[in-house]
């Protein structure tokens, strides 16, 4: 049974996975986006939503948690200033991973986690959201009727 085993050890003790997490968080701050294996990129998406969470209100105290955790000036300021008024309308869910397959050498599953607002592609390509209406069959039948005879006169033309 695995009760009271939230947190994914990562083969390290704690001094090492709390470093290890903090620097990838960094870099995933600075970066928006990054590389690494599916398990660290779960383990990194616990550890940096809360602190972006925090980064949405400016004040002393949430710059002190945050700078406790990733001991950056550099990444807690960028936190703060661009990523923060980016995300600020945002509720939760503040990055995605995306698998990418496995790693040549040893096979591992590899994913990149990446910021969801700072990905152009994703974001790009999708339109404003319609609200639904209820009657809005009548102008679909009405707009079909006049194109079924156009390709008519247009073969008979041709001839």
């Amino acid at each position: 049974m695995r009760h009271g085993k939230k947190i994914n050890h990562l083969g390290r003790k704690t001094a090492h996975r709390k470093a290890m997490l903090a620097n990838m968080a960094c870099s995933l701050i600075e970066h928006k986006r990054i590389n690494t294996t599916v398990a660290k990129a779960k383990a990194l998406k616990q550890f940096v939503e809360p602190l972006v969470t925090k980064s949405k209100e400016d004040t002393t105290h949430n710059r002190r948690i945050v700078f406790s955790r990733l001991r950056n000036k550099y990444a807690v300021t960028e936190l703060f200033r661009e990523v923060a008024t980016k995300v600020g309308d945002r509720p939760g869910g503040y990055t995605r991973i995306i698998k990418l397959g496995n790693r040549l050498g040893d096979n591992a599953d590899m994913a990149m986690i990446e910021l969801v607002d700072y990905n152009e592609l994703y974001n790009a390509g999708k339109p404003a959201k319609k609200k639904s209406r209820r009657r809005g069959g009548k102008g679909k039948k009405a707009e079909t009727a006049p194109v079924a005879p156009a390709p008519e006169t247009a073969n008979s033309e041709e001839e």
